[in-house]
């Protein structure tokens, strides 16, 4: 299964298509599980409902919620010629830019609203491509999906195709991103408070050499760019200047080439300018930098304080559990639907901005300032 070039959701529903249409599954008989076809299949649950939805959308079975899947009576052969039947659903499609933890949960809230509406859910992964996703903003609406929620690569990318839709008023929500330059519908979480919670914290226990530390640019993602401009509004509330040595932003093209080494030469550099505290643009990073600052024999949080951002699973399992802002993917997913329905139910909708509160969690990373740095940075 896993060495055809088909999706794997596309590799089940044919083979259950194919089993219901030669009769080894009769009319009202029960298919395996969601559960059961993912293990079957060596696949996620989220690919073995794909497989369900698509053949429930081509009106072979009906789904009973807390039940399971059921094979339904057939109609004649003509009403599934060419695809879905005309009664099918409408389908909304959300593109990720790839899979993980938060983007399931991204799902997950979605499809609880859509659900009660009677939508279905459509995949797509771009994988961390400008182009694939490209390919996709162009290909879905062709295909007759009533809507997409977009979770852009990056808040520049395919601007011209999203104006496009924009324009044609195609229904389309961006999530966790937004873009200044066009009035598209998006819901992204307070990003803004977030970067000036973390900041107020480090402020609070005593931090004044804080460090915000990007591998990206400022300007690639909104939500970079609004953490930023929460950290730059917390020093200024404490009246202390913005430090351009202490902004470290764009390097992920030269970390990519030998982490192992990149990182413990950017603590390194940290110390040096008689950073305190750092405030990392996501948990993946501020894990890099504290295991690098360990490595380098620097006591986190006695030495240096770091705090991260998104409360990913790792930000509590690493050596020293990491200080994080947590965002709520499933209500931003669940907003993204209702606001997408609303779309598509009544066309001509002003675009919008909804805002996902997010909440500090304080972990052991972070600590008041040491007397004796205190000190050192006095002298």
């Amino acid at each position: 299964m896993q060495s055809s070039q088909k999706p794997l959701y596309m590799i089940i529903m044919e083979d259950l298509k194919e089993k219901i249409l030669t009769g080894h599954y009769k009319e009202e008989e029960q298919l395996p599980t969601e559960v059961e076809l993912a293990e079957q299949s060596g696949v996620s649950r989220i690919t073995s409902k794909r497989a369900l939805i698509e053949l429930e959308r081509e009106g072979l079975i009906y789904r009973k919620r807390g039940s399971g899947s059921y094979v339904k009576k057939q109609e004649p052969k003509h009403a599934f010629e060419g695809g879905a039947a005309s009664t099918a659903a409408p389908i909304i499609s959300m593109v990720l830019p790839y899979m993980a933890t938060s983007e399931l949960d991204f799902i997950k809230g979605a499809t609880d609203y859509l659900d009660s509406k009677g939508y279905y859910l459509s995949i797509h992964n771009s994988n961390w491509s400008s182009e694939r996703e490209r390919e996709f903003l162009l290909r879905i609406p062709k295909n007759g999906s009533a809507g997409i929620i977009l979770y852009p690569m990056s808040t520049n990318s395919n601007i011209d195709l999203l104006n496009m839709l924009y324009w044609n008023d195609y229904p389309l929500v961006m999530i966790d991103q937004y873009a200044d330059s066009l009035p598209v519908t998006s819901v992204v979480s307070d990003n803004v408070k977030g970067g000036y919670m973390t900041a107020k914290h480090l402020l609070d226990l005593g931090h004044e050499r804080i460090a915000f530390i990007s591998s990206i640019s400022i300007d690639f993602r909104s939500t970079v760019r609004d953490r930023y401009q929460g950290y730059c509004k917390a020093l200024r509330d404490h009246g202390l200047p913005i430090d351009p040595e202490l902004v470290i932003t764009d390097f992920y093209r030269e970390a990519d080439k030998d982490a192992n080494a990149f990182y413990p030469k950017l603590v390194a550099k940290a110390m040096e300018l008689g950073v305190t505290a750092i405030q990392a643009e996501h948990d993946h990073l501020a894990v890099e930098l504290l295991r690098s600052a360990i490595g380098l024999g620097i006591d986190v949080p006695g030495q240096l304080s770091i705090a991260g951002f998104d409360n990913h699973m790792i930000s509590s399992l690493v050596e020293v559990p990491l200080t994080t802002v947590a965002q709520d993917y499933s209500e931003i997913g669940r907003k993204a639907a209702e606001l997408i329905a609303s779309r598509i139910e009544e066309r001509g909708r002003p675009g919008e901005r909804a805002l996902v509160p997010v909440r500090l969690i304080e972990r052991a990373s972070t600590s008041a300032i040491a007397t004796h740095v205190s000190e050192q940075q006095q002298t």
